[in-house]
């Protein structure tokens, strides 16, 4: 194992407290869920930060929202995290004829918008539409890594005749993206519940208008309210397209395709070799959630994106879903398909499934809830019957592994921050040394090489949230120097004892009474002289210790 030379950890101290990604050696610190790409330059950086603060910045009805729309920002719906998944749904009807989806007569997609401008112009459910359903805000994550990913990688693990007769027929929804010519080769959808779209540009510019009524130069026109055209003409008051592109010749839908495109793969820790994930295998859940791919080497790519592995389990394939199905059809796919969804970033989704059938409760719960609506008569029915067989022993392991899609590295608690209470079960998992991936300290085993040891010391002081202090000016992070046995830490507060004088004397005035409590509720939450204790927020354990100290400063 290569290891970085002292000096540079205390240089990467002292410059870099945190940042999406950080580095000790030969391993890195995977970037958190919303974090940008590891590799960014400084200019996609700017382009990442612009588009994530249009993300979510409301739409004016003077700029074009509406006249009928959903919501009047992206950031809305994508909230889990920002860009992600939401705990919010849309509404789809339209009319069955023997079995087979229709829109609703006159109406111009399936998609109800459930906000207006006006009453005048709100669109309604027809009371005699015979199929109403609901489906979850949707995401990918790392859209970028997505979109790159090879349309023969996709097209390779398709089977729509099942040949293999294993049961499984996903098959590939090949669409137009909205920003080629019509005549342009298809290409393989991969995003949406039935892979209708295949670039992050199509995404933006498509729920730019479906969502929130923004046209734009690829969709040019606004939706009719219930397919009333002579509606639209009353209601719609700004011009189309009501994206305006700025002096370089951008507009909102590149703009919030930056930040989508740059947005980093969610984290995998332990990252692999996990006892859940080899049951995760044996159930068949792989045949459809296909842990990895790689991405186009194509040089027009960003160097951040080209080339590069990721572990997203999904195939990215229409499959049948039996009654898991939503029955209704989109192009190509149709009314029992849908694409099967990434994992990664699991744990933090609340509901789950495309229709929100498992919410609430504990993670545990709404995965092995989840799980069983994969069965009966559909394509994962056998994988469903396969983990309802499993022994609660190994259902938990199934869990754990599955929780591990999404989950920051050194985050003992998973509360996906890394602060002051995982520096003490670091230091715990440090005492214990060895481990293995199915060992609770394995979060803390970054370099994945059997130990807790000094190597990952110095990447927890990388990904720490809080302030990386060094009191005692000897060029390391005063937690570095804790967790090492440097220095000593006999009140467990972060500070080296040689370095607590007084912490909890916020205003200096050498006791620690009435307006060191004032200060510290009044800067609650957030960083700075009031955080007693460096963990990166003001909060009840530095008002505790402004109350256990006191008096005057000994």
């Amino acid at each position: 194992m290569v290891m970085m030379p002292d000096w540079r950890i205390g240089l990467a101290i002292a410059l870099c407290p945190f940042s999406s990604i950080a580095s000790a050696g030969s391993t890195e610190v995977q970037p958190a869920m919303g974090a940008p790409l590891a590799g960014l330059t400084a200019q996609q950086l700017a382009r990442f930060e612009v588009g994530r603060a249009l993300f979510v910045t409301p739409v004016a009805m003077e700029e074009g929202l509406g006249p009928i729309m959903n919501k009047s920002n992206c950031g809305s719906c994508h909230a889990n995290p920002l860009g992600g998944w939401g705990a919010i749904s849309v509404t789809r009807f339209g009319i069955e004829e023997k079995g087979v989806f229709m829109l609703y007569p006159g109406e111009t997609q399936s998609l109800a918008q459930s906000l207006s401008i006006s009453g005048f112009c709100a669109e309604t459910i027809p009371q005699d539409a015979t199929i109403v359903r609901t489906r979850l805000t949707n995401s990918s994550m790392a859209f970028g890594l997505v979109e790159a990913i090879p349309d023969s990688q996709i097209a390779a693990n398709a089977d729509p005749n099942d040949v293999n007769g294993d049961g499984i027929s996903g098959r590939v929804h090949w669409v137009h993206a909205l920003e080629d010519p019509t005549g342009s080769p298809l290409r393989a959808g991969r995003f949406g519940w039935k892979a209708q779209v295949a670039t992050v540009l199509t995404f933006s510019a498509d729920a730019a208008r479906n969502e929130m009524g923004l046209t734009n130069r690829l969709v040019p026109a606004d939706n009719p309210p219930n397919g009333d055209f002579a509606r639209l003409t009353i209601c719609d008051e700004v011009a189309d397209p009501e994206d305006v592109l700025d002096a370089n010749g951008s507009g909102f839908i590149d703009k919030v395709t930056d930040f989508q495109r740059f947005l980093a793969p969610p984290p995998q820790t332990p990252r692999s070799g996990m006892a859940g994930e080899l049951l995760f295998n044996q159930v068949g859940c792989t045949q459809c959630h296909i842990s990895q791919f790689s991405t186009s080497t194509n040089p027009s790519l960003e160097e951040a994106i080209r080339g590069k592995t990721i572990r997203p389990y999904s195939d990215f394939l229409l499959h049948d879903m039996g009654l898991l199905a939503d029955a209704i059809s989109d192009g190509d796919a149709t009314e029992l398909e849908m694409r099967t969804p990434v994992l990664w970033g699991l744990r933090r989704r609340d509901p789950m499934l495309h229709n929100g059938g498992a919410s609430g409760g504990s993670f545990t719960s709404r995965v092995l809830t989840a799980i069983a609506l994969h069965g009966p008569y559909g394509e994962a029915a056998a994988s469903a019957a396969a983990v309802e067989a499993l022994s609660p022993a190994e259902k938990a392991q199934l869990v754990k592994f599955l929780g591990s899609l999404g989950r920051r590295e050194f985050d003992f608690d998973g509360e996906e921050h890394v602060d002051l209470f995982d520096f003490f079960a670091l230091r715990t998992c440090l005492a214990q040394g060895a481990t293995n991936p199915n060992d609770d300290c394995a979060v803390g085993d970054i370099d994945q090489n059997g130990v807790v040891d000094a190597a990952d010391v110095d990447m927890f002081v990388l990904a720490y949230d809080g302030n990386n202090e060094d009191c005692n000016n000897n060029g390391y992070a005063d937690l570095r120097d804790i967790a090492l046995g440097v220095s000593q830490d006999s009140d467990n507060n972060g500070i080296p004892d040689e370095c607590t004088n007084c912490p909890a004397d916020v205003d200096g005035d050498g006791a620690v009474g009435g307006s060191d409590l004032t200060l510290v509720l009044a800067g609650w939450g957030s960083p700075g002289d009031s955080d007693v204790n460096g963990d990166g927020a003001t909060n009840g354990t530095d008002l505790a210790a402004v109350l256990a100290a006191w008096g005057p400063c000994q």
